[in-house]
């Protein structure tokens, strides 16, 4: 389901992504208190609804500038009233249009990532790909964050574009890579392959 359908609770990983807040800051504003009402549980993990990213971008965009009652009492306004372009207390006003227009550019872009992947289990086992090809996007994303720049890797892969590497950070971020289950990969269980001793100071010398 796209992340702007409706008002459906998103992970905290599609609402950092989604907010441009880091993850690590989305953590600390709830469990500040700052989202009260607008983070539930959903099994077992945290999820905030669409309509307080608003809200959540602004705890952000204040930390420092203003006491941490002074953000509840702000981020409490704008969650009050998800429509109101300002809030305001005592004599501080801000105003959420350029907050909300940040929002709002951050998943279209978030949803439009989604549309270029698929997840099929003929495909990859299941893992995240760019629709029609079988390049996973988590691989693509790495592969940009270890320092290949998007020309090179749409170079290297002709079935996508730039715009795919791009999207491929924007989905990575939002839905990152899960560890395999059972503790890594399946080769680490398989024992050696060969029975041979060989004492160190017996084998052959790389040159």
């Amino acid at each position: 389901m796209p992340v702007t359908a409706g008002n459906h609770p998103l992970s905290l990983n599609e609402a950092a992504c989604a907010a441009g807040v880091p993850l690590k800051a989305v953590r600390r504003i709830i469990d500040s208190g700052l989202l009260q009402g607008a983070v539930k549980k959903r099994k077992g993990r945290r999820t905030i609804q669409v309509t307080a990213l608003a809200g959540l971008k602004l705890a952000w965009e204040t930390a420092g500038i203003l006491t941490l009652e002074g953000r509840r009492r702000l981020v409490r306004r704008a969650l009050d009233a998800p429509e109101s372009e300002t809030v305001r207390e005592s004599s501080v006003s801000i105003d959420l249009r350029a907050i909300k227009n940040d929002v709002e550019r951050g998943l279209a872009s978030l949803e439009e990532a989604e549309k270029m992947v698929i997840i099929d289990n003929g495909i990859r086992g299941g893992a995240p790909c760019f629709r029609g090809t079988r390049i996973p996007v988590h691989m693509i994303a790495e592969m940009f964050a270890n320092g290949d720049s998007a020309a090179d890797l749409a170079e290297a892969y002709p079935r996508i574009s730039e715009e795919h590497v791009h999207a491929a950070c924007i989905y990575a971020r939002a839905y990152p890579r899960r560890d395999p289950p059972h503790g890594g990969p399946s080769w680490r269980k398989n024992g050696p392959r060969s029975s041979i001793t060989i004492p160190f100071n017996k084998l052959p010398r790389v040159s």
